[in-house]
């Protein structure tokens, strides 16, 4: 049974990925931290869930240092917008800064297994701004030297939201939805399911806390979207 830690868990895969812990067998107890309740804390009161509510992200760090226990297996899907952070900087000092420092608490803890919900197209070096923030964010972190570190890079990320979104990520809402009730094929390629990718997660998050996982070098598992897929919707409704 693992105990698991979670950021990020009031936003669209953050609280898919809370949803699938708290329903897991394998998951015994779940921690979040966050600004604000997440909304399966009030709908869905479970034993096993501990919620820490702090709008001062400041101190969330020293949040992650006081769980007792500490998590074997933290979780983020930690990450903003750059209208809603008021400006890229702004959104790079979440994105980045706040994940890389979370991340360095986890580890100084006790996590074995970190899991990041990255992007597709990440990369430190690109000439475009946020997959550039991506990819500072994941080399950050690999460095930290978990046990493992999983990082998932989801392509564009389907399913309802609280807030509104761009006109853009709305039509691309819409076609995402006609798609994949016509076919599944018609947008795996290129969309993808938060509830999906959350169970990915929490599949590969529980695998690597074992030691089931691919040969992966430094200790990083990375999984595009055809791994997602697999992990969070085709070996999982397989084991239904």
């Amino acid at each position: 049974m693992a105990n698991t830690g979670l950021i990020g868990s009031t936003g669209l895969v953050g609280g898919h990925i809370l949803s699938t812990l708290l329903t897991h067998p394998a998951v015994a107890r779940v921690d979040t931290i966050s600004r604000r309740n997440p909304p399966a804390a009030g709908s869905n009161p479970n034993v096993k869930l501990t919620t820490v509510v702090d709008s001062e992200t400041s101190q969330w760090a020293a949040q992650i240092s006081a769980l007792s226990p500490p998590p074997s297996i933290f979780f983020s899907a930690l990450g903003t917008t750059k209208a809603a952070a008021g400006g890229f900087e702004n959104q790079y000092k979440i994105d980045h800064d706040l994940n890389v420092e979370l991340a360095r608490a986890a580890r100084d803890s006790g996590s074995r297994v970190y899991v990041l919900i990255s992007s597709a197209g990440t990369d430190p070096s690109s000439t475009f701004a946020y997959s550039r923030m991506k990819g500072d964010t994941e080399e950050d972190i690999k460095a930290l030297g978990f046990e493992w570190t999983v990082i998932l890079r989801p392509a564009f990320i389907s399913g309802q939201r609280e807030e509104s979104r761009s006109g853009i990520e709305s039509t691309l809402h819409f076609f995402a939805g006609v798609a994949g009730k016509v076919h599944r094929s018609l947008k795996d390629s290129w969309a993808q399911d938060a509830e999906v990718i959350a169970k990915a997660a929490v599949q590969a998050g529980l695998k690597a806390l074992e030691g089931n996982v691919p040969v992966a070098e430094d200790k990083v598992w990375i999984l595009n979207c055809s791994d997602i897929i697999r992990l969070g919707r085709t070996e999982w409704e397989g084991k239904q």
